[in-house]
């Protein structure tokens, strides 16, 4: 006997695709991933938000909008000058 059942269905990136979630679901994590790289790098050199506001040329409540995961609103230039703000 074969504890292994038979997939049923398809895959979750077929039923984001299905529902039409996919790109929404795959930018979201995307955004998460690069806010904790940004963070990351940010707190191992000791760069305070203030600082990292600074080199971006904003604000810190723009830093702080920009490191929320949960934000996805935030556009790539501002995560590419995040990201260059912590040497990334």
């Amino acid at each position: 006997m074969n504890d292994l059942q038979p997939s049923i269905g398809g895959s979750l990136e077929d039923f984001l695709e299905e529902i039409g979630e996919r790109e929404e679901i795959y930018g979201e994590a995307i955004k998460r991933v690069l806010t904790w790289q940004i963070e990351d790098a940010r707190k191992k050199q000791s760069i305070s938000k203030s600082d990292m506001a600074a080199r971006m040329g904003t604000s810190r409540t723009q830093v702080n909008r920009v490191l929320d995961p949960q934000n996805v609103t935030v556009s790539l230039d501002t995560l590419d000058r995040a990201a260059r703000s912590v040497g990334k």
